[in-house]
């Protein structure tokens, strides 16, 4: 059920995107665009779940595997995407298996993030949609301001 965001000033629209059977999302404000996955060029001595580094129009950008980051592993299928994430202070690429859809999501379908769960620092909320549960990430939360500290 999608809201328009005319009528509900505190809806926000999401790139929903998987990274195996769950679906996340990241507010639409943040997402640059979104590139087919192109093998990044390791940086010796990063964290396993930075990938590497791709050169985006002559920009360097730093590429994170958000399934290792979740340790959550298994095979990138064959047409992976790199989703470009806008912060503050920097620019990132996050591999994520796939992007299915912009939706628009009401305050009233989202909820905090349950007790416990396993990243929650890094969860904005979950919203309950028609018997699906879409994750939203905090994206500075989850990187920083800046990218930095990835490599």
């Amino acid at each position: 059920m999608s809201t328009d965001i005319a009528a509900d000033p505190q809806a926000r629209q999401l790139v929903v995107f998987t990274l195996g059977a769950e679906e996340y999302g990241v507010p639409i404000t943040l997402v640059q665009e979104i590139i087919r996955y192109t093998t990044p060029r390791p940086i010796p001595g990063s964290p396993s779940h930075v990938e590497g580094v791709i050169n985006l129009r002559g920009r360097i950008i730093p590429v994170v595997d958000l399934r290792s980051r979740f340790g959550a592993y298994g095979d990138r299928p064959d047409d992976a995407k790199i989703v470009i994430v806008e912060l503050p202070d920097s620019t990132i690429g996050v591999t994520v298996d796939e992007v299915k859809e912009v939706l628009t999501v009401s305050a009233d379908q989202c909820e905090a993030p349950p007790e416990g769960a396993g990243d929650a620092e890094y969860l904005d909320s979950v919203a309950k949609l028609d018997g699906r549960l879409l994750v939203m990430l905090d994206m500075a939360k989850l990187f920083g301001p800046s990218a930095s500290g990835l490599y």
